[in-house]
């Protein structure tokens, strides 16, 4: 028992389970509608884009925090201008801009001189987070949270159907580009934790999992928070066993509950199709 407890022990360990579960909420709700819309890429581009913002804003000596959301509205708004005045597909245009963006960032890094490490910009320092971190991310995420669960309903009928939206008199442009300023909170609020690459996982895996386990939308919020609270969990407390980094093994653990969910999805299938198939011969 000892040693099972042992990780808790340290006050490290304590902040990284309690920055994993706060970042759960927002990047596990956001994900829903992501996976709904289809938008993906969007947050992948997005969170490779904020890396020029990160350098920019340490040359600048600002917050990183605002020059990452800065960029990551710049990435928004550059792909949706483009993709309303040009023949070029938006998943086309999102990985110009991202990898322009990210390009950009890298190019920046390289001649500036600095003691941030780009590893920990990259994928996250979750076991050195401070106290400032864990206020930062719990602000942006009770901002997010509030948001989405006030507009849930606008923005679901934004994802399904916009033109029905515009119809019944919602302002789809204000609910588009919202949640595009959501992503980019969101995304800020996990940088000091997972980093920039592996926040798309936590922005992507939570809705792909809950849309597998169920159809309805009500339950699939809940549901995705859940499973990103259980993944971040079991995911830092095997880090420390393991001697691996928090953030890659919790996307490890979320992409086991992926895999898992598909093939029960993949077999509730299977059996719905024999059991019609059984059906319509004794009919």
């Amino acid at each position: 028992m000892d040693t099972l407890l042992f990780p808790f022990q340290f006050a490290f360990m304590n902040k990284a389970f309690l920055m994993m579960a706060i970042i759960a909420v927002p990047t596990s709700l956001l994900s829903c509608y992501l996976v709904l819309k289809g938008w993906s890429l969007m947050g992948d581009a997005i969170s490779h884009a904020v890396l020029p913002g990160v350098v920019l804003a340490y040359l600048l000596n600002i917050p990183l925090i605002i020059g990452a959301f800065c960029a990551g509205m710049v990435c928004a708004l550059a792909t949706g201008f483009l993709s309303e005045h040009s023949r070029v597909k938006q998943d086309t245009i999102m990985g110009i801009v991202f990898s322009g963006m990210f390009g950009f960032g890298l190019v920046l890094y390289t001649k500036i001189s600095t003691d941030v490490h780009l590893d920990h910009i990259l994928f996250g320092n979750m076991l050195g987070v401070s106290t400032a971190d864990l206020w930062t991310a719990g602000i942006i995420a009770a901002i997010v949270a509030v948001i989405i669960l006030t507009k849930q309903r606008e923005f679901l009928l934004q994802a399904f159907d916009p033109i029905q939206a515009r119809a019944v008199g919602l302002r789809v442009g204000w609910l588009h580009y919202g949640l595009l300023s959501l992503i980019s909170l969101t995304i800020v609020a996990t940088l000091s934790a997972v980093g920039i690459i592996l926040s798309i996982g936590l922005l992507i895996a939570p809705g792909a999992i809950a849309f597998l386990l169920t159809k309805r939308f009500a339950l699939m919020l809940p549901l995705a928070v859940a499973i990103t609270l259980i993944s971040g969990f079991v995911g830092v407390y095997l880090s420390f066993f393991i001697d691996s980094a928090p953030a890659p093994t919790v996307i490890l653990v979320m992409t086991g509950f992926f895999i898992a969910a598909f093939i029960r999805a993949n077999w509730r299938v299977r059996k719905q199709d024999a059991a019609k198939s059984d059906l319509s011969l004794n009919s």
